[in-house]
């Protein structure tokens, strides 16, 4: 049953009143997330939400914040996402980064337009973890002791 339990990471990146976000198509339907992905094998959390920022998205962040913990139970394949939602600034783009191809597109989106777009987000955590963040409910960094 190991492989039906994915952890994943994701980060909440906002500038100018917009987040990042990325589109991307999943069994052939596009959906919007923020850059997440999968926690390789002996990464650090932390280490890993930089680097998946990276590879959908071309920018390079520094994390701030954590948003907590979410769980996702995809029915038509049977896996549980355990999900570790980070909040990050943007410190620079990378004009020549190469983007994931599992990815469409990165893009800047206000809380409204992503809200608009609620049927098309890939999962309900989406826009419950910008909530958070607009709550203002962010733990401390120094929470994490998992230094790999």
């Amino acid at each position: 049953m190991p492989n039906k339990i994915h952890l994943t990471v994701a980060t909440v990146i906002e500038r100018d009143a917009q987040f990042l976000m990325v589109k991307e198509t999943k069994a052939g339907v596009q959906v919007i997330n923020q850059p997440a992905g999968h926690v390789e094998v002996g990464e650090d959390i932390l280490q890993a939400a930089l680097r998946e920022t990276m590879e959908e998205t071309g920018w390079e962040v520094s994390i701030t914040g954590f948003l907590g913990i979410s769980t996702h139970f995809a029915q038509a394949t049977g896996i549980t996402y355990y999900r570790l939602t980070f909040v990050a600034q943007p410190v620079r783009q990378d004009s020549l980064a190469v983007i994931d191809a599992d990815i469409d597109m990165p893009l800047w989106m206000t809380f409204e337009e992503i809200r608009a777009e609620e049927p098309r987000l890939r999962s309900d955590m989406v826009l419950k973890c910008i909530e958070d963040y607009l709550a203002g409910r962010i733990f401390p960094l120094d929470i994490f002791r998992n230094r790999l």
